[in-house]
């Protein structure tokens, strides 16, 4: 979750470290750090509770001079949110700092044999304790900084990503990785670490990857990789595939509003050379490669975890209804932790924006031991779930920096439904004028989610009569149920009103004892093959006092004259509808949360990567 920079080189250290940790500060935002040291100077560390802008405050007082420094942002996990406990840590004799994103499952009994050899510890944090290993590793056999992290490391349980400073070695940093993701950045007579190529892009485009149980001993001037037995590890050098305008704001107030705003763009470039309605065809290069083991498949299983859960929940529709293959959906933090029949040959696909998502991540690598053909759909290009994966698909959908995803969502459904498509197709499920029929409509869904950006105003005026609730539901039925969900998500991780989704049917069964005159309904109401069934929703919340607001297609009346508010939205075939159903439910989402104050691109207690469990 947290966020890692690191810099060594001949310019002055602070301005790559501060510039990388906004970069960086969607990863966490409870506190943030900086180490620093000259050649043959002392170390000199500032840390402070709050986000970078705090930290900011604090050096512009102090000396912030090194050409060598460390730098973090922290979500907290171990020890509240406070100065003391925000990275970098030192060690008991000063001589070494250390920044760390992940979790040291086997911290408590390591405290714990480290304070009966002396150790004392200032935070709550199991970072403290890793800092403190590594000296007692190095000063008992008066190792180099090299050997004592190594060692160190094959004595922790958990998931890091690590950067090491030592006083006594000041040419050098050391970092490794497991399980958290670290990429290297390679400059001229200078080397940028990161957790991910936001705080890189500016500088260079060549990077380097870290892969689990790898060192990497950084100077100025050189790059060298090693395992965890000391063995030299062939350099893997890649070109970054990101454009710096990415990661800025554009002139938009909030990253989440840009990249709402982006929506028919990513989308159009999720489809780009994948599908072609003139000449009738879709193919995904990773489902196509291996085509012929996957359209035998008996059983598919989708592993996610928030936004991407849902995603997958649209795909199992789309993929049942189309290729006639039985889907199931699962959270990867449940399903890591139970016992699932995985029968060899069957498909696990894993959905995740970063690629990096811990328990996603963990159940996948289950499932491969299992014997399953593994797929990933995420958006990082080299992330661990795309190298991790038998084959895959990129999302294309650029840096989202917003912690509460938007565009990935919507690039995730739209490789879902070229996967059900080009497997329909190849399976024979559909026929030949129905699936051209579908590749018309989904090479026009860009065009549509313009059309719906511009009832912004619109939607804005209808946030502000809701933006007082402390409750909203949202249905749907059918493909927009996960939509519903989706939608409910979005108002409370930003705009922290409590929101629940259900299927629309399932209102009498429970939650209709909620409805009154303060409990707004948000209805996704485009499906046409429930039409009539949703029109009886409504009137049933009406008959209760409810207020509703309605997504409808364009044209339609019997729901918009009863509902309170009705935002009209171009009509598409309803295979599709997700991807434009959503989009007023994300600029809804939006409004409410300004109107109310609250941080968007970084709401309280999130962090956009979840990399730990």
């Amino acid at each position: 979750m947290c966020g890692i920079v690191a810099y060594n080189g001949t310019k002055e250290a602070l301005p790559f470290l501060i510039k990388g940790l906004k970069r960086l500060e969607y990863r966490g935002y409870d506190s943030a750090g900086v180490a620093l040291q000259n050649k043959n100077g002392p170390l000199k560390v500032f840390k402070k509770q709050g986000k970078v802008a705090e930290l900011e405050k604090l050096l512009a007082i102090s000396d912030g001079k090194g050409t060598k420094g460390i730098a973090h942002t922290r979500w907290a996990t171990h020890g509240k949110p406070n100065d003391v406990n925000a990275h970098p840590h030192a060690s008991g004799n000063h001589n070494l700092s250390l920044v760390h994103n992940g979790i040291i499952e086997n911290y408590a009994a390591l405290k714990l044999a480290l304070q009966k050899l002396g150790h004392q510890f200032e935070s709550d944090t199991d970072t403290e304790v890793l800092i403190h290993l590594i000296e007692e590793v190095q000063t008992k056999d008066n190792l180099s900084l090299i050997d004592a992290v190594r060692i160190a490391l094959t004595k922790v349980i958990g998931a890091y990503a690590i950067v090491v400073m030592d006083v006594n070695e000041p040419d050098i940093l050391v970092a490794a990785r497991k399980s958290s993701p670290l990429v290297i950045g390679i400059g001229t007579n200078e080397f940028i670490v990161a957790s991910d190529a936001t705080p890189i892009i500016e500088y260079t485009k060549k990077v380097v990857y870290l892969t689990d149980d790898q060192l990497a001993v950084i100077t100025k001037d050189d790059l060298q990789l090693i395992s965890y037995e000391n063995k030299e590890i062939p350099l893997s050098v890649q070109e970054l595939d990101m454009e710096l305008e990415r990661i800025e704001k554009g002139g938009f107030d909030h990253f989440m509003k840009k990249e709402i705003h982006e929506q028919p763009v990513t989308v159009r470039d999720s489809m780009s050379g994948r599908i072609n309605a003139s000449e009738g065809w879709a193919r995904l290069g990773g489902l196509e490669d291996h085509i012929n083991r996957i359209i035998n498949v008996n059983r598919i299983t989708f592993l996610g975890c928030g936004t991407s859960w849902h995603s997958a929940l649209i795909g199992e529709y789309l993929i049942e209804e189309l290729a006639r293959v039985s889907v199931e959906v699962e959270y990867a933090s449940e399903f890591r932790y139970r016992k699932p029949v995985i029968a060899e040959g069957d498909i696990v696909m894993a959905i995740s924006q970063s690629g990096e998502t811990a328990d996603t991540m963990a159940a996948l690598k289950s499932a491969k031991e299992a014997g399953a053909f593994t797929y990933g759909i995420v958006n990082v290009v080299g992330s661990s779930i795309a190298r991790l994966a038998d084959a895959g698909s990129y999302i294309h959908a650029g840096p989202e920096i917003g912690v509460a995803s938007t565009k990935a969502f919507t690039g995730q459904v739209c490789i879902l439904s070229i996967f059900a498509l080009q497997l329909a197709h190849r399976k024979g499920t559909i026929s030949e004028p129905r699936f051209r029929e579908l590749l018309v409509a989904l090479e026009q869904i860009p065009r549509k989610i313009q059309q719906i950006l511009e009832l912004d105003d619109k939607i804005r005026f209808i946030a502000g009569e809701l933006k007082d609730a402390t409750n909203a539901l949202y249905l749907g039925r059918g493909k927009n149920f996960p939509v519903a969900l989706e939608g409910a998500l979005k108002l409370k991780e930003i705009s922290y009103i409590h929101a629940e989704g259900y299927p629309a049917a399932e209102m009498k069964h429970g939650p209709i004892a909620l409805i009154d005159e303060n409990m707004p309904i948000v209805l996704v109401a485009t499906n046409k093959d429930a039409y009539e069934k949703i029109v009886s929703n409504v009137q049933e919340v009406k008959a209760r006092g409810g207020k509703v607001i309605a997504i409808v297609n364009e044209g339609e009346t019997a729901i918009t004259e009863i509902a309170d508010f009705s935002i009209q939205i171009p009509e598409t075939d309803d295979i599709f509808s997700p991807l434009l159903s959503v989009i007023p439910l994300q600029l809804l989402s939006y409004h409410i949360a300004v109107m109310r104050g609250c941080d968007v691109d970084q709401p309280r207690n999130l962090a956009k990567s979840v990399t730990v469990e």
